[in-house]
């Protein structure tokens, strides 16, 4: 068989000038690709930043047992006085401790006006304790291995545990409510993704704590909502009586040495976390990202031989005698037509096959049933037949370009 005549192939031609992307061109596709998503993060940004200052901050009376505001908790001390439980109010947390007795029940609400000189007089409060909303000093000193979790919006339709209040209390709303994880032997409630919303433990010394982490369901505005008023009649009212400790604001050198997270209000934590995963998520969707393609002129030189060569290997690695010869019978066919003066479209033309045959047979010494054999037969038996079929295809062409 002759090989065809070798040639030059060459890729992408041409400098710079030619088309290769400019700094300018690059920057402006980055720009143009990623300015979607950076407008979709500042405006969720803007969004965070008005949600939280648009945020109510809580007002002075708020969960006090003596305001009628919606924010305060004078529905839930005078119903408790109404069954019978007496509601005591301490405005530090030395009344707390001298009113808090074994059977009292101690709730401890507005944990930011709390010292940590408070916070551990507290602990030396007797009887059982209810923690609303506490900070992680109250946590860690009243509640040991609770730990705050997140924070969410998810609505709690039932109690999912076996804490008799808040079976009997069943869907309450929470609002907007801080999750916890439960130590071991713990009792959590209303929970999502494992984390509560309520959470009871019993201490070492046989107290009974309980975490709330919303007050919406103990106020005004919402206790007749749901089962918020026999949740926080149930926990309040578990013991005889109900010592509520409503701290004053401190005075100058009472802050003391506060962490700076309880410092930090909701709506900023919430603002920082949600741009956190902002960042994440710009940062994942960028990293899979390449960089254009840049283009290269590099000429290409490849000697049809060394194509040729290839292609048989591959055809003899796989056993491919069936796929060679139709190779090799195609290419004769295109070689021959043009020198019978046939159109080239003939060349695969089943209905020409024997008008091809013919015109061989007139021009060379083979008759046409080995001709058609050889251009149109079946597949060769093994690699020796078809070196055969390769050379009588040669002696075909040499004979008709020499007629």
């Amino acid at each position: 068989m002759t090989p065809p005549a070798s040639g030059t192939s060459s890729g992408p031609s041409g400098g710079a000038s030619g088309g290769e992307p400019t700094a300018r061109q690059v920057a402006g596709r980055r720009w143009r690709a990623s300015r979607g998503v950076i407008g979709t993060i500042l405006v969720l940004i803007l969004v965070t930043i008005v949600i939280a200052a648009l945020k109510p901050s809580g007002k002075p009376d708020d969960l006090d047992p003596t305001s009628a505001s919606q924010g305060g908790t004078r529905a839930l001390a005078e119903t408790l006085r109404q069954h019978g439980t007496p509601v005591s109010v301490a405005r530090n947390s030395e009344q707390a401790v001298q009113q808090a007795t074994s059977t009292t029940v101690l709730v401890v609400t507005r944990p930011e006006r709390l010292t940590r000189t408070d916070v551990d007089r507290l602990k030396r409060a007797g009887g059982d304790v209810l923690l609303v909303e506490p900070s992680r000093d109250l946590l860690d000193a009243l509640a040991p291995g609770v730990q705050e979790a997140v924070p969410t919006f998810e609505a709690a339709d039932q109690p999912d545990c076996t804490l008799p209040a808040a079976v009997m209390a069943g869907s309450v709303g929470f609002g907007e409510a801080q999750l916890y994880e439960a130590p071991p032997g713990a009792t959590s409630c209303y929970k999502s993704d494992g984390l509560g919303r309520l959470v009871q433990i019993q201490t070492v010394g046989g107290r009974t704590v309980t975490v709330i982490g919303s007050a919406d369901p103990l106020t005004n505005k919402n206790l007749a909502d749901d089962g918020n008023a026999a949740l926080a009649m149930n926990l309040a009212g578990a013991r005889s009586s109900v010592v509520w400790l409503m701290p004053d604001l401190p005075t100058a050198g009472e802050g003391g040495d506060r962490s700076f997270m309880d410092l930090v209000p909701f709506g900023v934590k919430l603002f920082v976390l949600q741009s956190l995963v902002a960042v994440a998520l710009l940062a994942l969707w960028r990293s899979r990202r390449l960089g254009p393609v840049v283009a290269e002129a590099l000429p290409v030189v490849v000697r049809s031989s060394e194509t040729v060569e290839g292609r048989s290997r591959l055809y003899r690695a796989h056993r491919a005698r069936d796929r060679a010869a139709d190779a090799l019978r195609a290419g004769a066919r295109e070689r021959l037509v043009p020198l019978l003066g046939l159109p080239r479209s003939a060349a695969q033309d089943p209905a020409s096959a024997q008008e091809i045959v013919t015109a061989i047979a007139a021009r060379t010494t083979h008759d046409e049933a080995t001709i058609n054999a050889a251009l149109y037969g079946p597949e060769p038996g093994d690699d020796v037949q078809l070196v055969g079929l390769t050379d009588f295809l040669d002696d075909l062409e040499r004979q008709v370009h020499d007629s």
